[in-house]
């Protein structure tokens, strides 16, 4: 099931290029905060629609169309989001705080428990944080099911949680492998040509430069756009499983 999710996901995030670069142009304006809501808003569209979804179905692409309720869904998203990290980071804090009250090994032995005990938290909330933003997609966009957390807990329980961690975990490995491979694709393209540049005595200097901006421009209007939306999707599906 969980290779079902990521065939189609995978397939699906490569529907429509022209959205990926349309994302990709939000991206690029994203320093201006504002259009990083876009983003968030245009990812939760795509968790909605995998929500009501099947695997291996022939859902759309989301339109870019109602931009303030698009902008609205991001803002929506983003809260949650903070709101479920706020107890790993608080956690994180009040061991740093005890730690720094006390010197040499215990300082060390504390700080070491807080990490551990901080990113065992960051999973459970990574892991509600997602299940809550598809919950509340699968609710008609009810705010306060993002935080009807027993609910949460049951839809998560239904799944499995080894599912769920071993999705993510999943998700996290072909995430970095398409990021480098691709990266790893152009630059040894423009390696070529530069060595090829210096044995034939030219100048390939600004070879080398271009492939950084070609690398850069493939990122930021394909692939990462592309892998915002196969990890949205492989989301939606994953809580769709128990549906």
């Amino acid at each position: 099931m969980i290779l079902d999710i990521y065939k189609d996901a995978l397939e699906y995030s490569a529907k429509d290029w022209k959205t990926l670069v349309i994302l990709g142009v939000i991206c690029l304006f994203s320093f201006l905060l504002l259009p990083v809501f876009l983003l968030t808003g245009y990812n939760y569209r795509v968790i909605n629609t995998a929500v009501h979804g099947i695997i291996n179905g022939r859902d759309p692409l989301p339109d870019f169309e109602d931009l303030i309720d698009m902008f609205v869904d991001g803002v929506k998203v983003v809260i949650v989001q903070f709101a479920y990290v706020i107890v790993p980071v608080l956690v994180f804090l009040i061991f740093a705080i005890i730690a720094s009250a006390v010197e040499g090994v215990a300082s060390t032995a504390i700080m070491i428990i807080g990490c551990l005990i901080t990113f065992a938290l960051l999973i459970v909330a990574c892991l509600m944080e997602q299940m809550a933003i598809c919950h509340m997609a699968h609710n008609d966009g009810s705010f306060s099911k993002a935080f009807a957390l027993r609910e949460i807990k049951e839809a998560i329980d239904e799944i499995g949680w080894f599912n769920c961690i071993a999705t993510y975990l999943g998700l996290i490995i072909i995430t970095l492998v398409i990021s480098v491979v691709v990266t790893a694709i152009i630059y040894a393209i423009f390696t070529v040509f530069g060595i090829s540049g210096f044995a034939l005595g030219v100048d390939a200097s600004g070879v080398f430069a271009l492939g950084i901006l070609i690398n850069s421009l493939v990122t930021m209007f394909i692939v990462g756009p592309y892998l915002s939306i196969f990890n949205a999707r492989s989301i939606g599906l994953l809580y769709s499983m128990q549906l």
